[in-house]
């Protein structure tokens, strides 16, 4: 018998209205139904520009108490949170061990779905507890449908031992960004495939993660202007834009910027600081962690 009682059907799982017939359109209607939806992820996250902002402003005195920022997610949100956390390394010499990601069913998540771990909220506070979390950490919780019983369990985790909770969740008035200590709501509203949480949902979720983390490492002095200059130089690519983004800062050759920057182990941000104060490496390094690691606060050093 069918229940008779009304439930309220969460936006991303509800049907879109405007593409009842997807499977019949013609290829060229369908590639656009897929990319003209992307723009919806775009305006959601953007809606939500105030709660980013507030999030990076607590997140910022943790983090430079010494904190780490902790992802956790299930499926594809999961597995947004351990890019982003690896990517911090290469692009801002973030420790790997202060970017750490918690996903249900663990590490196998990664490429093949774990049947029932998202269900379980108790081994998420497990896995976060042999994290030890503290006051100083960052625990930023991702859910597109902001009730999944893991990552709600982490929270809660992480509420009891001081650290500070970010729930990101792409339905309005989903537990996960109420139960946060600051909630981001990114509206995405149905998806083109009903459900497929994988597709504009996951889009704001990516570009709200992209610009939390990125905004920090600004305030935490890994960019100058807006120049990547605290780079991991660990291959010959990476290597090359150390010395684009050294000759690009000062003005010198790049010969000049190659001489630097093998002298300072290839540290962006060292180059600029010996080149521009017409000091060795050692001093301009000094300089620098004088400063905290600002590079413009190293420059202008009496």
């Amino acid at each position: 018998m069918r229940d008779p009682t009304p439930r309220a059907v969460q936006s991303t799982e509800a049907p879109d209205a405007r593409h009842p017939r997807l499977d019949g359109y013609a290829t060229p209607e369908l590639v656009a139904a897929f990319v003209d939806d992307q723009t919806e992820a775009v305006s959601a996250v953007r809606a939500a520009l105030p709660e980013i902002a507030r999030a990076v402003d607590a997140a910022l005195p943790r983090l430079q108490a010494g904190g780490r920022l902790i992802y956790v997610g299930a499926g594809t949100s999961g597995r947004l949170g351990v890019l982003d956390s690896v990517e911090l390394g290469p692009t801002f010499d973030w420790p790997p061990e202060r970017a750490r990601a918690l996903m249900a069913g663990g590490d196998p998540a990664m490429y093949v779905a774990v049947e029932g771990a998202e269900d379980d909220a108790s081994q998420a506070a497990e896995d976060l507890h042999r994290l030890g979390p503290s006051e100083h950490d960052v625990v930023i919780c991702l859910a597109a449908s902001g009730t999944t019983p893991y990552v709600l369990g982490a929270l809660q985790h992480a509420r009891a031992s001081g650290a500070l909770t970010i729930g990101i969740a792409n339905n309005p008035g989903a537990p996960l960004a109420a139960y946060a200590e600051i909630g981001i709501t990114l509206a995405t509203g149905p998806e083109v495939i009903s459900g497929s949480t994988r597709l504009k949902a996951a889009t704001a979720q990516k570009i709200a993660l992209n610009t939390l983390s990125s905004a920090l490492m600004v305030r935490l002095h890994k960019v100058f202007g807006n120049l990547m200059v605290d780079l991991r130089a660990s291959n010959a690519k990476l290597i090359a834009r150390a010395e684009r983004l050294t000759a690009l800062a000062t003005g010198c050759t790049p010969e000049r910027a190659r001489e630097t920057l093998s002298q300072c182990g290839w540290h962006v941000k060292t180059a600029i600081v010996a080149i521009e104060r017409k000091v060795d490496v050692a001093t301009a390094q000094r300089l620098l962690d004088g400063s905290g690691g600002d590079t413009w606060a190293a420059l202008a050093a009496p």
